[in-house]
């Protein structure tokens, strides 16, 4: 099969380039190469967690890889076989020259859509950042992104053994992958009725007082009522590798779930990390229509191109991340994927402006 080149400067020119990438290159066997890998950055090329995620893929389906190391700007990637479940353990720490927090949601990104095709099932221990900025948090994943990748038939869990903060990391959690033969398409354009007490929550603190955590609890309960909305927001003082703070909330509407979150900083009053992630859920739930948050809405884009069938998704606001994700899954399966997007007024608007539909032909990926 022809090898994939592909820019990594290309739209948001972002690691999800080189995530989505891997993946793909390990579910389809055909040999990748990266160039200009995150060039716009301020600190260009493989991370951390990148790197981590570049290993971690080579290891599922025995690729021959070259350039995976730190900075490096191009990679080659050459899948052996196909994907192979069974027990791993992946610590950004290993590809860092000092301790790190790399995201280590993002490194389960990279390996959970091989480890689902896989011969068994698989059971994966990832180590680094937990709650890191920029990054979903363990959170997200586990309560917002695997069920939702659940409607397509995807089989994973998530439970969190350890804290992990930017910037120190030093935080686990383990990932549980059952193996599937062939997700469905999804068609999620009503997001349901958001009940009583429908908005859940959680705010956290590691090796910090507990008053913290209380007060970025009280906020967010006291900016949602005063929206008009319940909620059940738990304060937590738990022991981790390093001090930090956080809030991450769910919305729970009745066809699914969207996720918010904001994390502490030294200086930063608790009260105005609660009201960040709030205002996020606040502008997502004034979205009329809006049924995936932005975030899910890249995340989605993969899984349910592999799919068999149609998926059909309605988005808060499609952004330069999704449009990038679309082209890298473009230059490795034949699927149509079409974005639609209006303004008020009935007339197109940029993709990137709005939220819209999204239109996906799955490949209908199988083992």
């Amino acid at each position: 099969m022809k090898s994939i080149r592909i820019d990594g400067a290309f739209g948001e020119g972002g690691g999800q380039i080189v995530r989505s990438a891997l993946a793909l290159a390990a579910l389809t066997g055909r040999s990748l190469e990266i160039i200009k890998i995150r060039a716009g950055r301020k600190n260009p090329g493989l991370r951390p967690q990148h790197l981590t995620a570049v290993r971690a893929v080579a290891e599922i389906c025995a690729a021959e890889v070259q350039g995976d190391e730190l900075n490096s700007t191009r990679l080659v990637f050459r899948p052996s076989r196909s994907p192979v479940g069974g027990d791993y353990h992946f610590d950004v720490r290993d590809a860092a020259r000092a301790g790190s927090a790399g995201a280590t949601t993002l490194v389960a990104q990279a390996v959970l859509l091989p480890l689902a095709f896989a011969d068994c099932a698989s059971q994966v221990v990832l180590r680094g950042g937990t709650q890191v900025p920029w990054s979903p948090p363990f959170h997200y994943l586990r309560d917002v992104f695997l069920p939702a990748a659940a409607k397509s038939g995807l089989r994973a869990e998530a439970e969190l053994n350890t804290w992990g903060w930017y910037p120190v990391g030093g935080g686990e959690f383990s990932l549980t992958v059952q193996p599937v033969r062939q997700l469905t398409g999804l068609e999620w354009v009503e997001r349901g009725e958001l009940p009583p007490a429908g908005v859940a929550g959680v705010a956290a603190v590691t090796n910090l007082p507990s008053h913290i955590a209380q007060r970025m609890a009280d906020r967010a309960r006291n900016v949602l009522h005063k929206a008009g909305i319940a909620s059940h927001v738990q304060s937590l003082r738990e022991r981790g590798p390093a001090a930090g703070a956080g809030i991450f909330l769910v919305a729970e509407y009745s066809n699914g779930a969207a996720g918010f979150s904001a994390l502490g900083r030294r200086g930063r009053p608790a009260e105005m990390v609660a009201e960040e992630a709030c205002s996020a859920l606040l502008d997502h739930h004034a979205a009329t229509g809006a049924v995936v948050d932005t975030y899910l809405t890249d995340q989605l884009i993969l899984p349910l191109a592999l799919a068999a069938g149609d998926s059909i998704l309605a988005t808060s606001r499609i952004t330069q991340h999704t449009i990038t994700n679309i082209h890298v899954v473009r230059q490795f399966l034949e699927t149509d994927i079409r974005i639609e997007s209006e303004d008020a007024g009935g007339g197109p608007t940029p993709a990137s402006r709005l939220g819209g539909m999204i239109i996906i032909k799955g490949v209908g990926h199988h083992v």
